[in-house]
């Protein structure tokens, strides 16, 4: 009789709390996002829409970032030539056969995320400061090649460049022409993008992925495809890069290649890790580093270059003191209160 008594309450919860509490992360993430957009675009003027626009697409980046260091511990510092990937093939798709702009912007993210497989391929061999050396170069290659041919202008051929010619403007979502609806429209696609990665973590690729962070012996031993859950995690942080920079290119309409340097790769998992990889609103966060606090000194009057300094002294304190970023002391923080609270 003790016996059943002990094992009846456990077998109980095991089905209706799987299916209750799952949905709470990506309700949590949608609400917040709400929240914050509406804010935004009732208070914000002109200036700062364009740069929390940019902000917005940049975090879909950082969550990319997210996914291979956050969940498999693994550092790749060619995320923003990813970016540019998904940039370039929207414009020339864009300008190219005038579909609908998520037409373009979706062939922008599965090139990315088809590139990003293929600059993924050392991680199934290589770790550690190997994988970071050999996705740096990877980023520097790409530097070398967008500055050789640029971004497409709307010309004719496959590089689309108009030469002589004034360069047209990518145009934007049909429901989204202007400064607040193309804002809530980056906002909503960052929103799906953050669940997508949320919706990751909380089923079976997260646990794959945390079961390969703690060893990939133990993983194997588990039944895990090490390769094939590394390549999805790869795909997947390509996909959201190559958005990202289809988002950026119809909020300013076009691109320069000079934006996409190797430098911006280490600056943005530099931010990525002092935002929080290991928490969804880390990598708005970061997003919010990378765009709204330059915006910030240049609406100040100081030089927006000064961020760089102020990166690197971020990126010293987190690493030195606070591992998992602004994300983590902020739910450190929630928790303590939420404990409290209940007391």
């Amino acid at each position: 009789m003790n016996t059943q008594r002990t094992l009846v309450p456990a077998a109980v919860p095991l089905t209706p709390e799987v299916t209750v509490r799952k949905p709470r992360p990506l309700l949590a993430v949608a609400l917040a996002m709400a929240i914050f957009s509406a804010a935004i675009a009732l208070f914000a003027n002109a200036f700062w829409l364009s740069a929390l626009t940019s902000a917005m697409a940049l975090s879909l980046s950082v969550a990319g970032v997210a996914v291979l260091y956050g969940q498999l511990g693994l550092v790749s510092l060619c995320q923003f030539a990813l970016v540019g990937v998904g940039g370039w093939v929207t414009l020339r798709i864009g300008h190219g056969f005038a579909p609908p702009f998520e037409v373009s912007l979706l062939a922008g993210g599965v090139v990315a995320a088809l590139l990003g497989l293929l600059f993924g391929v050392p991680a199934l061999r290589l770790r550690g400061l190997y994988l970071a050396l050999v996705t740096l170069m990877l980023a520097g290659a790409f530097q070398i090649v967008i500055s050789a041919w640029g971004f497409p202008d709307g010309g004719p051929g496959f590089l689309g460049r108009a030469d002589g010619v004034g360069r047209s403007m990518l145009a934007r979502p049909t429901l989204a022409t202007e400064a607040v609806p193309y804002f809530l429209y980056c906002a909503f696609i960052a929103t799906l993008g953050l669940m997508l990665v949320q919706a990751h973590k909380i089923t079976r690729p997260g646990r794959a992925w945390a079961l390969i962070r703690k060893g990939e012996t133990v993983a194997i031993a588990s039944g895990v495809n090490v390769l094939a859950y590394k390549a999805w995690a790869f795909a997947l942080s390509g996909f959201l890069a190559g958005i990202a920079g289809g988002l950026l290119a119809g909020n300013v309409g076009q691109l320069e290649g000079r934006a996409f340097s190797a430098f911006e790769s280490l600056n943005l998992f530099a931010l990525a890790t002092v935002g929080g990889a290991f928490h969804w609103y880390g990598a708005v966060i970061a997003g919010l580093l990378l765009r709204a606090l330059p915006a910030l000194l240049t609406d100040l009057g100081i030089d927006g270059y000064v961020t760089i300094g102020i990166f690197g002294v971020a990126l010293f304190h987190a690493l030195a003191t606070a591992p998992t970023g602004i994300a983590g002391k902020i739910a450190g923080l929630l928790a303590r209160f939420t404990r409290g609270a209940g007391r």
